[in-house]
């Protein structure tokens, strides 16, 4: 057996060796800033240096598509958590006529007519190995690997060709976000379990787990709506809930929750808009503790400005956990063949483990700085709002910790500030 794989494995090296090519090509000097990451902030970071007249730039993009955390590695049942007026980029509305929460595929839509109508071309399968400031010649200096494919002789076998190509520009804005990379956490026995193992970022519906016992790791909202997917597609989910949390209702008296708590904020300190909020909470779906579903002793608006911890906004998955639907279990001891073996003693079957352990940001690997990005945790390590510029042209958009709204008040800062250099160098 361990030779037969060791000869496979030898066999898929030399065929990718065989079939991939490697070139090299001169620098590309950008007049602009060069932009890493075609999600919605690097779209919201294009968009805003145009209409401000800043000279053209280059949107750079691993993957092969805009939004492809959107478009590749997100479920088929997700909507916007908050309602679309606060998850508009800058510049375009959302169209009046679609519904309060956009579902996945309107949102890609938006996004698709957000770079036709700015004219944004990103450089697609275009990988950023690193960016570092060349301090003798004053610019930075960013190395990707573009890689292309090509379809070649009569059995039509595909060759990847990968060229170096290195770019060169006054400002680098990094918007690759705070989910680029999946978390995946070690857990004890993982390589014995039996069941199949998979992120978030490979879920896409319940319909394959149909009559199958499976446990879901993570109770944040991408835990809590597969969860609920689950259900729905008549499977058998139990939840892992390894810390407190707070839940609340998508909507309060008759307006989003998100909406009602920033219009309070205008008039009341954060401590007592937390009161109100958990005090209705508790009104609307009652004590969430007696379901395994502690809250933290912080509230739910000072613990997301101090932590970046966002609350679970319910959209049917309480109700499946009250009615005994959802099982709630506490943090995992190890895994089995079969089995689980949970903190408390337990041990349950399960067919199959979807980890919803989210994302982080993967700067570190690719920003060759270390004053303005945490090697830690890939944010900025100044608080928000000021997280967003650096020295030397460095500028980062997305990364705030609150969502698309952050996103859009960076890329105009960024925008403005690159703006007012390019008007002094005109002086100068």
């Amino acid at each position: 057996m361990d030779y037969r794989r060791e000869l496979e494995g030898k066999r898929a090296h030399d065929h990718r060796y065989n079939s991939k090519m490697i070139s090299k090509k001169p620098c590309v000097w950008v007049q602009g800033p060069i932009i890493v990451g075609a999600g919605p902030s690097g779209l919201a970071a294009a968009a805003c240096l145009k209409e401000k007249g800043v000279a053209p730039g280059v949107v750079l993009e691993r993957s092969n598509c805009i939004a492809s955390l959107w478009q590749l590695k997100t479920y088929n049942r997700l909507r916007l958590h908050l309602p679309k007026h606060f998850c508009e980029l800058p510049l375009m509305p959302f169209k009046a006529t679609l519904p309060t929460y956009p579902t996945k595929q309107q949102f890609i839509k938006y996004l698709e007519d957000y770079a036709g109508q700015f004219d944004i071309r990103p450089v697609f399968n275009s990988t950023v190995r690193s960016a570092e400031f060349d301090r003798s010649a004053g610019f930075w200096r960013v190395k990707t690997t573009l890689t292309t494919k090509t379809t070649t002789g009569n059995n039509k076998e595909e060759e990847e060709e990968e060229t170096e190509v290195e770019y060169i520009s006054r400002w680098v804005i990094a918007a690759t976000g705070e989910n680029a990379e999946a978390v995946i956490p070690a857990i004890d026995g993982m390589e014995e379990f039996s069941g199949q193992i998979i992120h978030t970022s490979l879920y896409k519906s319940g319909d394959v787990f149909r009559g199958k016992r499976v446990l879901v790791v993570g109770c944040g909202n991408s835990g809590m709506e597969v969860c609920l997917d689950l259900c729905n597609h008549n499977a058998t989910p139990s939840l892992v809930v390894r810390d407190t949390v707070h839940v609340l209702p998508r909507e309060m008296l008759g307006r989003s929750t998100f909406g009602l708590s920033m219009w309070l904020l205008k008039w009341l300190p954060i401590r007592l808009v937390d009161r109100f909020l958990l005090a209705v909470s508790w009104l609307m779906l009652g004590d969430t503790a007696q379901f395994g579903l502690d809250r933290p002793q912080m509230g739910p608006l000072e613990l997301k400005n101090l932590s970046g911890k966002t609350p679970v906004l319910d959209v049917g998955t309480l109700a499946k956990i009250k009615s005994g639907d959802i099982k709630v279990y506490p943090g995992i001891q190890r895994l089995k063949r079969h089995t689980v073996e949970f903190e408390n003693g337990k041990d349950e079957h399960f067919d199959a483990i979807i980890l919803a352990t989210g994302y982080k940001s993967n700067v570190p690997s690719w920003l060759k700085e270390r004053e303005m990005f945490s090697e830690k945790d890939g944010l900025p390590k100044r608080p928000f709002p000021n997280g967003w510029k650096g020295e030397c042209g460095l500028y980062a958009v997305g990364f705030t910790k609150r969502g698309l709204l952050g996103a859009s008040m960076d890329a105009k800062r960024i925008a403005e500030d690159i703006k007012e250099y390019e008007l002094k160098l005109n002086i100068i």
